[in-house]
């Protein structure tokens, strides 16, 4: 299967911020662990970060017609405001699990909401960077669901 792991803002500087938050280890570490499964699993794998709403969306409808089977989106902050990016991911017909490393029902008010969980097939939060291997599982099917 291919997969598209994309990450928006500021997810690039996981254990750097917000430790109690996000955790200790580093973007690099969830980068290669995603990458290590997906390679022993069988399945191809690109891991892309933005700080850029635009660099998501393009990225996304990329995935449209480069034979993408299934997206891993953690779209950071846009997560609860960027219909652009609701748009784009509602535009590609493929399963999308939306990924949240903390869990955003425990914290403000205002990440409650989440403009693209409904154009997703699911949700994965709270469950820091495993999370993200959740949702390869349920995508691959490795979860023997």
């Amino acid at each position: 299967m291919k997969i598209l792991v994309l990450n928006g803002p500021n997810i690039n500087f996981v254990g750097i911020r917000e430790k109690g938050i996000y955790g200790t280890r580093d973007y690099a570490w969830l980068k290669q662990m995603m990458e290590q499964k997906a390679a022993e699993e069988g399945h191809e794998i690109e891991v892309f970060q933005s700080n850029y709403e635009g660099g998501l969306i393009d990225r996304i409808q990329a995935a449209y017609s480069d034979g993408t089977e299934g997206i891993i989106i953690n779209p950071g902050a846009f997560t609860h405001y960027s219909i652009a990016l609701r748009d784009a991911l509602a535009s590609v017909e493929m399963p999308k699990i939306e990924v949240h490393i903390s869990n955003v029902h425990k914290r403000e008010e205002f990440r409650h909401v989440s403009v693209t969980a409904p154009v997703c097939t699911g949700q994965v939060v709270g469950l820091g960077l495993r999370g993200y291997a959740l949702a390869m599982d349920y995508l691959t099917g490795a979860d023997g669901l």
